[in-house]
């Protein structure tokens, strides 16, 4: 049974086509098509999900008219849902990359030898070093968070922080030790709450965790989950993580440790076509982060933040930004487990 999908074709601007039809057939673009199916994890209104979606829609007028990129998606499916989804696709003939935005590694490798010719894409912690044929792309937010830590040291009044958290997974691990980093390079003393909600999408839990906080001092709280209400409720500022959330909760939010997919993406078309070219595979065992300075993360705008924050703090922010992109500033990678 076909999964239930939604098509997104990536089409020419009428501009373009326009432009090329001025053009005498010799001398005319042929597009080379290229099809991506994608096995979702989470919905699509959450950040994992929904930038991915904007990269995609971003990228198309890159490689366009070259390349022809058109894709579909899934709702969320898991386990043998997943596999038969995969396989769905493999079968069909009709896609060049199968994307599982999440844990599949499981899956995929109960496929890939089996269709050599596909590569297939997991996506975050949970996955497992296949090689060959699959790549494995990651998420590090260290750099923007610890960003968004100096942020809070400078503002917090009670110094006192909070963080609430998903699970103590490698990449959420990386972004509270970074974010309590930046936090201490500005105010030594601060402390800290921590809690995980062991989820990745409970919302009403994380607001509990978010209150307990709250009430224990934090007057600053990084959210890693898609609740901000705790932070209105309280008139307290809030960080979100993955995906630009300010119009959420525009009076709370200050800021977001973002991602983008758009180097990821350049990357695989880049592979892809080595292998269109007769060329091989080579799926990465270790998985393939891109920094700040290769546009795979940055920190949102402050929008209504913007005249609230003072403007030595913001420069301060401005100056760290600008070292760690070109290397001045190394953030480490600290994946332990934060108490």
């Amino acid at each position: 049974m076909a999964p239930n999908v939604t098509r997104r074709t990536a089409l020419l601007g009428s501009a373009a086509t326009m432009l090329l039809s001025n053009f005498t057939p010799a001398f005319a673009v042929e597009s080379v098509k290229l099809r991506i199916a994608i096995i979702m994890m989470n919905r699509v209104d959450v950040g994992w999900s929904s930038t991915l979606l904007e990269s995609l829609e971003k990228i198309k007028g890159e490689i366009a008219p070259s390349i022809d990129l058109s894709w579909e998606y899934t709702d969320p499916l898991w386990n043998e849902d997943a596999e038969n989804a995969i396989r769905f696709y493999a079968e069909s003939g009709e896609y060049d990359i199968i994307w599982g935005h999440g844990s599949y590694s499981d899956q995929i490798r109960k496929l890939n030898a089996e269709f050599p010719d596909i590569m297939f894409v997991v996506t975050g912690s949970g996955n497992a070093p296949v090689g060959a044929n699959q790549y494995w792309l990651y998420k590090r937010l260290h750099e923007p968070s610890y960003l968004l830590g100096i942020l809070a040291g400078r503002t917090t009044k009670s110094g006192v922080i909070g963080l609430v958290g998903t699970f103590a997974a490698d990449d959420v691990n990386d972004q509270i030790n970074a974010y309590l980093d930046g936090a201490r390079s500005v105010r030594p003393d601060v402390r800290h709450r921590v809690s995980f909600i062991g989820s990745w999408s409970d919302n009403a839990l994380a607001a509990e965790h978010a209150n307990v906080q709250i009430a224990s001092g934090a007057d600053v709280v990084f959210m890693l989950t898609d609740n901000f209400k705790p932070c209105e409720e309280h008139k307290i500022m809030c960080f979100a993580n993955i995906s630009d959330q300010s119009k959420s909760a525009p009076m709370a939010l200050a800021s977001s440790a973002v991602i983008s997919w758009e180097p990821d993406l350049r990357w695989l078309v880049g592979e892809w076509q080595k292998q269109k070219a007769g060329g091989q595979f080579g799926g990465n065992t270790e998985p393939r982060w891109f920094s700040m300075a290769e546009g795979g993360t940055d920190i949102a705008p402050y929008h209504a933040f913007d005249a609230k924050l003072p403007d030595d703090v913001k420069q301060e922010i401005a100056v760290a930004r600008q070292k760690i992109i070109s290397g001045e500033l190394v953030i480490p990678v600290n994946t332990a487990e934060v108490k």
